[in-house]
């Protein structure tokens, strides 16, 4: 939630709808009251040395709730992971798991960024850059896609679930392999395959295409694919056989994606009694 530039918040009312905030936001609602920077720096000083902040790293604070240890309490991840760049939008795994649609559960917190900075950690959890795809990463929004969501008292910004799949099938390697993959999109009910076809489209990648089309293919019934999406898909499609899989595994080539497909992935062997 930015803070409200141009009118002064009382400190504890921007702590109220602050719950992660940076140095920025804090003295900008705080200078709108004609008050100095220097008083802003020594009000974020004193409410850390007193427990109510938790510095969690530099420019960046957490509002402690009352009677808990600022040692031992840790900030939700996904507002952190919101804050930790001014252009950040939780993704790919991540954001599966936000919109509660992820198989598993990860110690590892992704998001989009336009730069590469260094990954980050704090309170057990590992925070991710993973850079925005080159078409798209000076566009608004990375080309859509993004969602604003009220979360655990702050704001969110996270990908959507259509662009989250486009994201896992240019990025595979960002959703923990393809059964995770697999068995974390299955768990969603409903999607806009229009907006899926157009942001596959904008990525400007044949094989990420293809890949979002054999998906779509293979639950033509759960999603209602109609044959024009995946036509649409079709037309983005590489000319020459490639790998669905980065490590370059055989299988068997559907013909329509030209795209190698590991029978494992294929006949979705994870689904076999053990």
């Amino acid at each position: 939630m930015a803070a409200r530039v141009g009118k002064w918040l009382r400190t504890r009312d921007f702590f109220a709808v602050h719950p992660v905030f940076t140095h920025a936001e804090f003295v900008s609602a705080h200078t709108a009251g004609r008050r100095s920077e220097h008083t802003s720096n020594s009000l974020l000083a004193k409410h850390t040395a007193r427990g109510r902040l938790l510095r969690v790293r530099r420019s960046l604070y957490a509002v402690v709730p009352e009677a808990l240890d600022p040692r031992e309490f840790a900030p939700d991840p996904y507002l952190v992971a919101t804050r930790l760049r001014d252009d950040a939008v939780v993704a790919c795994h991540a954001a599966l798991a936000f919109h509660g649609r992820a198989y598993s559960q990860w110690r590892r917190v992704q998001y989009t960024t336009a730069g590469r900075p260094r990954p980050f950690f704090f309170r057990g959890l590992e925070f991710a850059a993973v850079q925005a795809p080159l078409a798209v990463r000076h566009l608004p929004d990375f080309g859509g896609g993004v969602l604003v969501r009220p979360h655990a008292g702050g704001e969110v910004r996270v990908t959507s679930l259509e662009r989250c799949l486009v994201d896992l099938m240019h990025f595979p390697d960002q959703g923990g392999g393809w059964e995770e993959v697999w068995r974390s999109l299955e768990m969603v009910e409903f999607l806009d395959l229009d907006a899926v076809a157009q942001y596959a489209r904008l990525l400007g990648s044949a094989l990420t295409a293809a890949r979002v089309g054999f998906f779509l293919e293979q639950h033509r019934e759960e999603w209602m694919v109609e044959e024009t999406h995946l036509t649409a898909l079709e037309r983005l499609a590489p000319d020459q056989p490639r790998y669905l899989d980065t490590r370059r595994e055989s299988g068997k080539l559907m013909t329509r994606w030209n795209l190698v497909v590991p029978e494992h992935v294929l006949q979705r062997r994870w689904e076999e009694p053990q």
